[in-house]
């Protein structure tokens, strides 16, 4: 591979998809778990998303620790351990008799470790490993999340109305150890490493020395960024995305369905069409990323979304037809903004501070989808709908649209000196 055509860098890539591939499926699962537990436990969903709302919260937290950990210890050993404690904490939902239960394994065991396995991954690989085509790889990795929508969605939809949510929690569970003997062995840290340089590039880089405790290197660089725009308004619009994605639609989706009559199976469909959307969109949308401007991407992302968001409850109402226009449409624009995003990152703060710096950006959006799963939850309880919730998140997107176009023009990168 040192001289051959295939760099090894996209070998790294095809590992590390396989790991988010996985870790996007078990953020997947609450979708097709609300009913289920509500049907047999008699839980109010605002109980249920209370348990989910903490998993996305502190999967996002996760994320700036991680990007720190790998830089100190690597990310093989990382990803390697996450995968495992993935296994054993999703395994462990399946003898779960009580809300603080499914608070404590759900919401903290396996939001920690899926947020070890988070957006940072697609990050840190693509500053080590490439010198040009890095929006391609981060959309490529990124669009891991829909191709797990795709591979685990219908497929725990079937089993959870079939052999029961056990079954299906069971069979994500094995997922996660099956996927670790891949990513322990074709992971590796360096270009350096294997002696060639990063793809696109012509000199082999030395890894940089990293001192100190990993964990307060994330905080400190935390500390430093807090002050500046550019960072304020990455982490305000991404926590806007979250609210819009993960949360309500990745979280929601499903039971919304349910309210207007759509089969549980049918509306795991439509989600997993998104995915497969998504895969195209993403993809895309890190092609365009490494051409175009960022800010002109991330603003016509946000303003689509924001208006397929507010209009979703009528298409339900309506039926197929229009339910589907609005997944060819939602699922195309899912997750593109990652590409984007990622570059305004890196170019504000450099190659070695960004994926630290990204992590915080990242835990910003869970904090949004976490606020959306449980606000979206509480209002369907009190008022039996979801209505407000989609009509609150097109209203945030639509503003997010608007701040992102004041992304970087002015530089402010002095202060993290």
């Amino acid at each position: 591979m040192k001289r051959g055509k295939l760099h090894y860098g996209w070998v790294v890539v095809g590992a590390a998809f396989c790991a988010l591939l996985v870790s996007a499926g078990i953020r997947a699962t609450p979708g097709v778990l609300i009913l289920p537990l509500e049907r047999e436990f008699g839980w109010s969903d605002a109980t249920i998303s209370t348990a989910i709302a903490i998993n996305i919260v502190l999967f996002g937290l996760a994320g700036p620790f991680s990007a720190a950990l790998m830089a100190r210890i690597g990310v093989r050993p990382v990803v390697a351990a996450a995968l495992g404690f993935n296994a054993v904490a999703v395994a462990a939902t399946m003898f779960v008799r009580e809300p603080w239960q499914l608070i404590l394994i759900w919401g903290v065991c396996v939001g920690l470790s899926t947020g070890l396995i988070a957006n940072v991954l697609a990050a840190t690989i693509a500053t080590r490993w490439f010198k040009t085509s890095r929006g391609v790889v981060v959309g490529l990795l990124s669009a891991s999340v829909s191709t797990g929508q795709l591979v685990f969605l219908p497929l725990l939809a079937s089993l959870a109305t079939g052999p029961g949510w056990r079954f299906a929690v069971g069979v994500v569970a094995a997922g996660a150890l099956l996927v670790a003997v891949p990513v322990v062995l074709l992971l590796r840290e360096w270009p350096a490493n294997l002696g060639i340089p990063p793809f696109g590039g012509t000199e082999i880089e030395m890894p940089p020395a990293r001192a100190g405790n990993p964990l307060l290197n994330a905080l400190r660089e935390l500390r430093a960024a807090a002050g500046v725009r550019d960072f304020q308004l990455l982490a305000a619009t991404f926590f806007v995305c979250g609210a819009s994605t993960t949360g309500l639609i990745g979280t929601h989706f499903i039971p919304a369905c349910g309210d207007h009559g759509i089969p549980e199976v049918k509306a795991a469909g439509f989600l997993a069409a998104m995915g497969v959307l998504d895969l195209v969109g993403t993809t895309l949308s890190g092609y365009l990323s490494d051409r175009l401007d960022a800010r002109v991407l991330l603003f016509w992302y946000y303003g689509l979304r924001g208006l397929s968001l507010v209009v979703l409850p009528q298409a339900m109402a309506l039926g197929d037809v229009s339910l589907t226009l609005f997944t060819l449409f939602y699922g195309l624009d899912w997750i593109a903004t990652i590409p984007p995003t990622l570059k305004l990152t890196t170019a504000a703060f450099g190659s070695a501070k960004g994926p630290v710096l990204y992590g915080w950006i990242v835990a910003s959006h869970q904090l949004g989808a976490g606020a959306a799963a449980l606000f979206a939850g509480i209002v369907r309880t009190l008022f039996g709908t979801y209505d407000p919730s989609f009509w609150t998140a097109g209203g945030l997107c639509l503003i997010a649209a608007a701040l992102v176009l004041a992304i970087g023009r002015k530089s402010l990168r002095p202060a993290m000196t």
